[in-house]
């Protein structure tokens, strides 16, 4: 009991009135005094071996709250409209934090609002600013968007197409609600030009395939188009189309060290010219 008290700081009879009040407040008998010397019961034996457990625990807890202070571990779900812009952010993001693990689903912009509503996901990455008073959302970077064709297609072999020659041709276009196709189809309409749309594809890849094989022309954002020697992207005079990749989260849950992390890693990225290197 001696030893006890100066362990904890306080004087020996206070431990001996609290264990005696223990005892009878529950009607057992915690340890067997002998003379100036005690031992535990069998009954106390088994309470300090649960007492253990939680004891340990809260210890663990303890060390897994410090090392968060320097190395944070956890989860970050991600919802992004494709792969393209989201790596460079995940790669600087995980050689800062190697401990976190990050997963990604893909999605329209409209599914990545809802599933950000939601809660499914912790941060997206879209096309477009969100103007919505529960989200906080930052630009990340302005992408052109290219037209290209099927290196065997007319338009081609031509040395200087321009806006006019896309005049009734065939397109493979993604599905509606896709910002790309939304930007492209206002820009065709001001410019006063009318396309076909031939095919309807899910994804960017389903896109670049199903232009190389000559089921009409794409269109992609510069990010994300990809070298295929089947394809080649064709030089439009006077086409000047871009969308504007964003970042957003719930505002309430920006100051989750996971996600303010995240921001703070992209916002240096952007400053870096969009690079994934250090």
């Amino acid at each position: 009991m001696s030893d006890a008290a100066r362990l904890l700081g306080l004087r020996q009879p206070t431990i001996s009135a609290h264990i005696g009040s223990l005892e009878v407040a529950y009607g057992v008998e915690l340890f067997h005094r002998r003379g100036r010397g005690i031992e535990l019961t069998e009954f106390g034996a088994q309470l300090y071996e649960a007492t253990g457990r939680i004891y340990r625990a809260e210890e663990q807890a303890a060390q897994l709250l410090l090392s968060a202070r320097c190395q944070y571990h956890g989860h970050l779900r991600i919802c992004s409209i494709g792969p393209y812009n989201v790596t460079p952010m995940i790669k600087r993001f995980r050689g800062a934090f190697p401990s976190v693990r990050v997963s990604v689903t893909m999605g329209d912009s409209r599914n990545i609002i809802g599933r950000i509503l939601q809660y499914a996901d912790d941060v997206g990455v879209l096309l477009h600013a969100v103007d919505d008073s529960r989200v906080h959302c930052i630009p990340f970077r302005r992408q052109r968007l290219i037209v290209f064709a099927a290196r065997g297609h007319l338009l081609a072999s031509k040395p200087k197409p321009t806006v006019a020659d896309l005049e009734g041709q065939e397109f493979v276009m993604r599905e509606d609600g896709s910002r790309t196709r939304a930007v492209f189809e206002a820009g065709l309409l001001e410019a006063g030009v009318k396309v076909r749309t031939s095919v309807e594809m899910g994804s960017r890849e389903g896109v670049r395939e199903a232009v190389a094989q000559g089921l009409g022309l794409g269109v992609v954002s510069d990010s994300a188009f990809t070298e295929d020697h089947r394809v080649v992207a064709l030089p439009i005079a006077s086409l000047n189309l871009h969308n504007h990749v964003h970042l957003i989260c719930l505002k309430e849950r920006l100051a989750a060290p996971l996600i303010h992390s995240f921001f703070a890693t992209v916002q240096r990225l952007r400053a870096s010219g969009g690079q994934a290197g250090p």
